[in-house]
């Protein structure tokens, strides 16, 4: 029993990988296979959760399995950050295999076990980074993530998921393969290490300073999963993908991944106080800035629901790195809880897109008039998703774009309070005319044959279900947001910004 206890960090891992086994083994099963998945996303949550005490209290739980070279080991480290990242990710699996089986059932999706196992790995590999005890741990799963995601972007298998998922594949793949491992390599030589430090890594080394910015940003663009511009674009490419690929791209494990190797980078390869006598903190806010208000007009322009969904996410994303770059004690907590946050509310969103195709073959926003009157429950949570990615209250999206406001004022700069501000404004003119034109406009006949018409759309209950439980989870983190403040405020303290 002990021994199981110790290894928690690598059963929460092992969990979905022989699930993937499992559910290839009974692809002639069709009710066995998605029990399989679903069983298995309860069993890692479960695993994650009880990992939370420890943390919770301060402590970490540390599993080290083999060294590789002087200094470089495959192991793993439970701590406050990672446990934010596990517990979003193992949490919303459940909801992501619950809603995937009834959107691949009432779309009669092809090769539907190929899907649920490559979603399995990639949860594994999602929970593996979050645990990574170095850089050479994190990287692996990292690129893991990458390769068993490309069959998921590619599900269709048509054109357009060939081109958009090359495009996804040459934007991760070629910017991990070069500047990411010219980060891992310049690291390993100057500090003869991959650890991740609570202080950083580079703190006695003798290095000038344009190497050590070299080494950052060969980390902050190598991770290009974060989609900071101009590395976003494989992200709105990916929406060729099926909605629940989608939703694992934008919510629960791609696109976090992405900012979590990068929180992981600030705080724990750099440090926050090398990331300030450099200014590499204020230099990397001007450029997340700029993709917040740039990803947000270009989010405007779009009538896709998708892609609109999508420029939103590349937006967001970059809410959490500033939060950490800003380095004041209140923007990080506000950058760590916005990975929760926005992973409640754009999951939700990304559902209901789901739930509007699957019931009306409807894509376009300008094709939604009246269509609230017919999906009630779907627009009802997209509109709820909504609040959570303008910031409003009662979803978690208010506490922590709360906490970024505290966090700019905290700093002293107020160029990116306005920034703030400015997004929201965006965010708003960009989503709530979605909830206007399905509830208040009223539906006209299309000449697209494609389209079901809109007095036959109902709400299929197998997809309906899930979104709703997530927009709750939403709302649920406004009125309680404890667990993860108080993981963010462990992640502060950890980093010396206490």
């Amino acid at each position: 029993m002990e021994l199981l206890l110790n290894i928690r960090p690598l059963l929460a891992v092992f969990v979905s990988l022989t699930a993937a086994v499992l559910i290839l083994c009974l692809r002639k099963q069709a009710n066995l296979r998605d029990t399989v998945s679903v069983g298995a996303a309860v069993l890692k949550f479960l695993i994650v959760i009880s990992l939370a005490p420890l943390v919770m209290a301060g402590g970490t739980h540390d599993l080290t399995l083999f060294e590789v070279l002087p200094g470089v080991a495959f192991a793993f480290r439970v701590d406050a950050l990672g446990m934010v990242f596990a517990t979003v990710s193992s949490l919303l699996w459940i909801l992501a295999a619950l809603y995937s089986i009834g959107y691949m059932r009432s779309q009669n999706e092809h090769a539907q076990t190929r899907f649920f196992a490559a979603f399995a790995v990639s949860l594994s590999a999602a929970v593996g980074g979050a645990f990574a005890a170095n850089l050479f741990t994190l990287v692996i799963f990292y690129e893991i993530l990458s390769l068993v995601t490309y069959p998921l972007v590619y599900h269709k298998e048509d054109s357009d998921s060939w081109v958009g998922s090359r495009r996804y594949m040459v934007y991760l793949v070629g910017a991990s393969k070069s500047l990411l491992l010219a980060a891992l390599a310049l690291t390993y030589h100057l500090t003869g290490s991959l650890d991740l430090m609570p202080q950083g890594v580079f703190g006695d080394v003798d290095a000038s300073g344009t190497l050590l910015s070299v080494v950052y940003f060969c980390y902050l663009f190598g991770f290009a999963k974060a989609a900071i511009m101009p590395f976003h674009g494989w992200l709105p490419a990916a929406m060729v993908a099926p909605t629940p690929v989608s939703a694992l791209l934008h919510a629960v494990a791609v696109v976090k991944m992405g900012v979590f190797c990068l929180l992981r980078v600030i705080f724990h390869v750099m440090g926050v106080d090398l990331m300030g006598s450099l200014g590499l903190g204020i230099a990397t806010a001007y450029l997340v800035s700029f993709t917040i208000v740039m990803a947000s007009i270009y989010a405007l322009t779009r009538d896709d629901l998708k892609a609109r969904l999508a420029y939103s996410t590349v937006s967001q994303l970059s809410y959490i790195i500033l939060g950490a770059v800003l380095l004041t004690p209140m923007a990080a907590v506000g950058g760590v809880t916005h990975i929760a946050a926005h992973a409640f509310s754009k999951i939700t969103l990304f559902f209901c897109a789901g739930s509007i195709y699957c019931a009306s073959h409807r894509r376009n926003i300008s094709d939604l008039a009246g269509i609230g009157r017919h999906l009630p429950w779907t627009m009802g949570a997209f509109f709820i998703g909504t609040l959570g990615m303008i910031g409003l209250p009662p979803t978690g999206g208010f506490i922590s774009k709360w906490y970024l406001v505290l966090g700019s004022a905290q700093a002293g700069e107020m160029v990116f309070l306005v920034v703030l501000l400015a997004s929201a404004v965006l965010n708003a003119a960009y989503f709530l005319p979605i909830t206007y034109t399905a509830f208040f406009e009223r539906s006209k006949p299309s000449q697209d044959q494609t389209l079901v018409a809109m007095q036959e759309v109902r709400e299929i209950p197998m997809v309906a279900v899930p979104l709703m439980i997530s927009a709750l989870l939403s709302v649920a983190l406004g009125l309680n947001p404890g667990f993860f403040v108080e993981l963010a405020q462990l992640v502060m303290r950890g980093a010396g910004l206490g």
